[in-house]
């Protein structure tokens, strides 16, 4: 007997077999259905992983470790001191610069003192000016009046000769008046130039002074290292008693309530994703049951190939096509971050929806303001606040009312 025959001779087959049909069918429409509603607006990868902002702490001033303030996975605020260096050769930077401002404050107020000295001294040679005038004019009759009297023998040569004599003194001394007033109106002028549009304590040399203090302060306020922002600490290198360059990291600092998700999907993937749809994301620290909601808030400028430290060399003879993969940054709601909190570097399995295509796909107006910190703007402040006290402390002034200017910072953001 064949298998046709059999087949048409077993109904219970015959209606398994008609079962199996209709559910492949089914199975099939269904699919389809799925793949047309929603499966073909939305693109997957489970090649995505947690990112974030690695913030090093770097010495800024040459120094030796003498206490450490947070170690690793410690909550720091923004200010709080992590690491403190000696502070001894700083103070006496600090001292010189104080005694140096105040030897500079001492030698431009004798500057602005001596215009009144100066002035007196062209006031006097301007005095002696008529009197050696006059001193002039008087020898100068004496000549005339005996000039005439010389031929008939009334006066004598030698009473002339003496009379020309003093003429020519009194013209030379009336010549040396005009010059020593013209040299004191000189010597008055170059001393004004040296103080003209300016006060005590804006002199370029006291500037020049209060310039060097602040600077030496700022060294002093600097062996004292501080968090930009909050986050926690990783990475921890530095030990006690350590000799340490500017410049050199110290430990890490983390943020992990500002952190985002780069996800690499394959090239042929990103064709209908846009800047603003809406994201599922998945950690497979929490498995399935937890969902996080996130945005795409832009896509990578190239292929990580691109940017690989050896990028690959395709123009060989022996090529094969790799499928390229392009990171897109997805932001994470910060309320489902806050509620299951997660770790730079951790794997995520993300899907995106990509029905709504208003958006656009590479951004084209610049973010302002995606990381800055205020925390050094009191150091900023108390190094100008130094250098107006130590001024203040020389001209005898009583503290001004409102505080120096510093160089300002903005406040503290971190932005994916």
């Amino acid at each position: 007997m064949s298998d046709a025959n059999a087949t048409s001779d077993n109904p219970q087959r015959r209606h398994g077999l008609g079962l199996i049909a209709a559910a492949v069918v089914l199975g099939g429409i269904g699919w389809g259905g799925w793949h047309w509603f929603e499966g073909r607006h939305s693109q997957s990868t489970d090649n995505a992983y947690v990112a974030g902002n690695l913030v090093q702490i770097t010495a800024q001033v040459n120094g030796t470790v003498v206490a450490i303030g947070a170690d690793d996975t410690d909550f720091v605020r923004a200010g709080q001191i992590l690491v403190r260096l000696d502070p001894a050769d700083a103070r006496v930077a600090v001292e010189q610069a104080q005694a140096q401002l105040a030897q500079t404050l001492r030698e431009v107020r004798t500057l602005f003192a001596s215009h009144a000295p100066l002035k007196a001294q062209v006031a006097l040679r301007e005095a002696e000016l008529p009197r050696a005038q006059t001193e002039v004019k008087r020898a100068q009759d004496d000549v005339d009046r005996r000039a005439p009297l010389v031929a008939s023998g009334a006066v004598g040569r030698e009473e002339y000769q003496h009379a020309l004599a003093q003429l020519a003194s009194a013209k030379d001394a009336l010549a040396a008046a005009r010059s020593a007033v013209l040299a004191a109106a000189e010597q008055l002028r170059a001393s004004q130039t040296q103080t003209e549009g300016t006060t005590v304590d804006r002199h370029p040399q006291v500037l020049r002074a209060n310039a060097r203090l602040r600077e030496a302060f700022l060294a002093l306020q600097r062996c004292e290292l501080v968090a930009p922002i909050q986050g926690h600490i990783a990475r921890r290198g530095v030990q006690l008693g350590q000799r340490v360059q500017a410049g050199a990291p110290l430990m890490t600092l983390v943020a992990l309530d500002a952190l985002w998700v780069d996800a690499n999907f394959k090239e042929g993937q990103i064709d209908g994703m846009r800047i603003g749809q809406s994201a599922e994301l998945q950690a497979d620290v929490y498995g399935k049951k937890v969902f996080f909601r996130g945005t795409v808030v832009g896509l990578g400028a190239g292929t990580g190939s691109a940017f690989a430290l050896l990028p690959a060399q395709n123009a060989t003879g022996n090529w094969i096509k790799v499928v390229q993969r392009v990171p897109v940054r997805i932001a994470i709601d910060p309320r489902d971050l806050a509620e299951h909190p997660l770790r730079i570097g951790l794997s995520m399995e993300v899907k995106v929806d990509t029905l709504e295509r208003s958006g656009k796909a590479l951004a084209d107006t610049p973010r302002n303001g995606l990381s800055k910190t205020e925390v050094f703007e009191a150091q900023q402040r108390a190094s100008s606040a130094e250098a107006q006290g130590s001024i203040n402390a020389s001209l005898g002034r009583k503290p001004a009312a409102s505080a120096p200017v510093g160089v300002a910072a903005p406040r503290t953001a971190t932005k994916p």
